[in-house]
């Protein structure tokens, strides 16, 4: 039997007594609790909860926080009786009772090996234990590995490692719990039942979103359906959570998270949505209608809304490295992207903030099948902006743009002439839209096409291209260092 399977067998089979008995007050189940879910992998929870107290002092067990809790960050208040209530100290118990912490805490005491042989026989070893293996994290991405170490027992006459059988223990080491736990000193001069809020943030509680785009044949307009993915791994589920989402970024200062501490005090008009918005700070946050429960090492899906019909503009786009005095090395054959853009606005059936997510960009085939046409990222995205996608590069569109001249006018002017050809394979004709892009004080001397200058370092050309067919745009460009 190997360490993994001891334990297991621990776990099933471990004979403890002389456990010590609470003599706190635990806090009730939850009488509700909302999420407010960061896309900076952390959340607050609120948890609505009655106690019992006496006048005095009180020892409170609050179970079932989080394991990630950041315990600096706990409010609790009485919401029965706010101002007769004080939080006189905190501790913050997350030393889990299982097999590895019984092991490992019970070092130094005696412990027996059940070996059971057959035939009714058993034959049991009595020592005291040495040594217990531990799990461990293995590296920094998460990636977890189990580092064995030896059962070692001292018995009177020697030494045994790894000894099979089930393992018995005296009694269960102090200061174990079965769930991560608060523990206050509560003091209120208003004895009688309470009902309490309590607030903490917690890391493992993440957000991002996600949209589906389905564009018609001519990628005029598209369908856009938002999924909310949430992932929870803070060590706690969340029964019937009334669920908030914030988009937006909220400073946050890196710190250490002590384990404990004291302390004195006390909408879219025309698309279906899931979610109602709402302005909030700088921020933007999204309700949901209704409750959900989101469980510990879960990822849930909730649609955020649809939208149909909605406008949408292709462009195939060329983009040049930026243009120095120095003549390139080679030749530059570039892409041709196929970029896409949309108006969030409510005049095209959107206007809502679009929280930073990605979409993915599908098209119906000559045989009425899904097909994906490729996807993009967008930060957030507020009401009346534009969103542009990029979902990749023409087959049928090709671009070469070379050098034709140089000439060192000075030490500090350089003229340089470039031509850009477009060759065009497709059965219909093309618009390409040429940005091109200069560094120091340059200008235009001439230029077989309509340009127009951008800011201090781009220009563009917009032309067509017949099918099966080519257009040359060709410039003089004098820059000076």
């Amino acid at each position: 039997m190997n360490n993994t399977s001891k334990l297991a067998t621990l776990a099933l089979a471990l004979a403890l007594v002389g456990q010590p008995v609470q003599a706190e007050q635990t806090a009730s189940e939850s009488k509700g609790v909302s999420l407010t879910i960061y896309n900076q992998n952390f959340g607050l929870v609120k948890d609505v909860r009655a106690i019992e107290l006496k006048a005095g002092l009180n020892d409170v067990r609050f179970e079932d926080v989080a394991a990630q809790i950041d315990p600096t960050s706990v409010s609790f208040r009485s919401l029965t009786a706010p101002n007769s209530v004080i939080v006189r100290e905190q501790n913050y118990q997350y030393d889990l009772l299982n097999p590895n912490t019984i092991l490992a805490k019970s070092i130094g005491k005696q412990a027996r090996f059940r070996q059971f042989l057959g035939n009714g026989q058993i034959n049991d070893i009595t020592g005291t234990l040495l040594n217990a293996p531990q799990a461990t994290i293995a590296d920094g991405n998460g990636n977890l590995s189990m580092t064995t170490q030896a059962l070692v027992i001292k018995t009177a006459d020697s030494i045994i490692l790894n000894p099979e059988g089930q393992i018995e223990l005296s009694g269960l080491p102090l200061g174990l719990v079965s769930k991560p736990s608060l523990l206050w000193k509560i003091e209120t001069n208003k004895p009688g039942n309470h009902e309490t809020e309590i607030a903490y943030q917690t890391q493992g509680l993440n957000w991002h979103c996600d949209y589906i785009a389905v564009a018609n044949e001519d990628d005029t307009k598209v369908d856009l359906t938002s999924w909310v993915t949430l992932n929870n791994t803070s060590g706690a589920s969340y029964k019937d959570a009334a669920l908030k989402l914030v988009a937006g970024t909220p400073h946050l200062v890196p710190r250490p998270a002590p384990r404990s501490m004291a302390f004195s005090g006390s909408s879219m008009a025309m698309a279906k949505e899931n979610f109602a918005e709402q302005s909030f700070a700088e921020y933007h946050l999204y309700k949901l209608n209704g409750v959900s429960d989101v469980n510990q090492n879960e990822t849930k899906q909730i649609s955020l809304f649809n939208a149909a019909d909605i406008k949408a503009t292709k462009t195939l786009v060329t983009e040049s490295q930026p243009i120095f005095w120095q003549i390139p090395d080679q030749d530059d054959k570039q892409p041709v992207n196929v970029k896409l853009e949309i108006k969030n606005s409510k005049t095209n059936n959107l206007g809502m903030p679009l929280p930073q997510g990605k979409i993915r960009v599908y098209k119906k085939d000559q045989d009425g099948s899904l097909q994906f046409v490729g996807e993009d990222s967008i930060n957030h995205t507020p009401r009346d902006e534009s969103i542009k996608l990029q979902l990749g590069s023409a087959f049928d569109v090709v671009c070469e743009h070379k050098q034709t001249n140089f000439l060192q006018v000075s030490d500090r002017i350089t003229r340089l002439t470039w031509e850009v050809e477009l060759r065009n394979q497709k059965d219909k004709p093309v618009t390409v839209l040429i940005v091109e892009h200069a560094q120091g004080q340059w200008k235009i001397l001439n230029a077989s096409a309509p340009f127009e200058k951008k800011d201090a370092r781009t220009f563009e050309f917009k032309v067509q291209v017949p099918a099966h067919g080519e257009t040359k745009v060709t410039y003089q460009i004098e820059i000076k260092n």
